[in-house]
């Protein structure tokens, strides 16, 4: 876990930047996804030509998001679905604060063993 700690007034904040950045991480990797198997396959014949243009511009974009998100000490869960948590503290424990893109708000968190599917509401 990170060292620095959100309040969900904090994290609201950053929300709009945040789903920005999501949106962008999600793209990249639909483009990874997309042209895998083209890539792999091309790639012995012609160093990987378009797709694999497109596969490395999304990889890259990939990378620069995520060192973005990484250095703001949110953790992404699940960049498809848009899914990080904010470090957090709730009555002295250590807790994330969890959002996925689309919410209009944090609204929920969990306790730093569990994942979304232990989410309680704020």
């Amino acid at each position: 876990m990170s060292d620095r700690r959100y309040t969900v007034e904090e994290a609201n904040e950053l929300l709009p930047a945040l789903g920005r950045m999501l949106e962008r991480l999600g793209d990249a990797q639909r483009v990874m996804s997309e042209r895998h198997d083209e890539v792999m396959e091309v790639t012995t014949h012609n160093g990987g030509g378009g797709a694999g243009k497109a596969y490395l511009e999304a990889s890259q974009e990939a990378g620069r998001v995520g060192v973005e998100i990484q250095q703001l000490g949110i953790v992404v869960r699940d960049p498809e679905a848009g899914l990080i948590d904010f470090p957090s503290e709730r009555e002295g424990e250590e807790v994330y604060l969890c959002w996925r893109l689309g919410e209009d708000a944090v609204a929920w968190w969990h306790p730093t063993d569990t994942g979304f599917s232990g989410r309680r509401p704020l």
